[in-house]
């Protein structure tokens, strides 16, 4: 990786690092509360249920670069090589259009919900489903850093390649 893509991915966990904790931070301050004033944050709920599905597509690029989503790769083992390239590719070019295909949906979405708002934040729906445009584009992003990746090395790195510890790493 170069020093762009290196920032980048680091950038990316950092943010789900990030999210991870506040909503660790939330859930925590709320049930303590609850057990020791009986009082509850009204939107601490709601707050966390929002910032998980945030983690979920702003995590879902980094799955999809280091090999994490679930795949059935038996088709490319008994193809020959040559063919199992072209299979990937087209694959990988296949995913391109669905993910810019959703990210254009998820804009819409975004666009049509601006006017409601959240029961106990109060804020617009769009700043959740700003999500689905954010979270496709860095899985297009990612998607077209492997490949990117596949150009310069000629082969796709296999997921059984992928080094839990190295990729946990930032």
């Amino acid at each position: 990786m170069d020093r762009a893509e290196r920032i980048f991915v680091a950038t990316n966990r950092w943010a789900l690092i990030l999210i991870l904790a506040a909503i660790s931070v939330i859930v925590f301050a709320n049930v303590a509360l609850r057990y020791l004033t009986n009082y509850s944050i009204v939107w601490a709920e709601e707050l966390a249920r929002y910032l998980m599905i945030w983690m979920t597509f702003l995590g879902a690029g980094l799955v999809l670069r280091f090999g994490g989503h679930v795949g059935i790769d038996s088709l490319h083992h008994v193809l020959p090589r040559r063919w199992a390239q072209i299979l990937r590719v087209g694959l990988a070019l296949l995913m391109i259009a669905f993910f810019a295909v959703m990210a254009w949906q998820g804009f819409d979405y975004m666009q049509r919900a601006r006017f409601q708002t959240t029961p106990a934040l109060r804020i617009s729906f769009s700043y959740v489903y700003a999500v689905f445009p954010i979270g496709f584009g860095l899985l297009i992003v990612h998607l077209l850093l492997v490949i990117r990746g596949y150009v310069r090395d000629r082969r796709f790195a296999e997921s059984d390649e992928v080094n839990a510890d190295t990729a946990a790493a930032v």
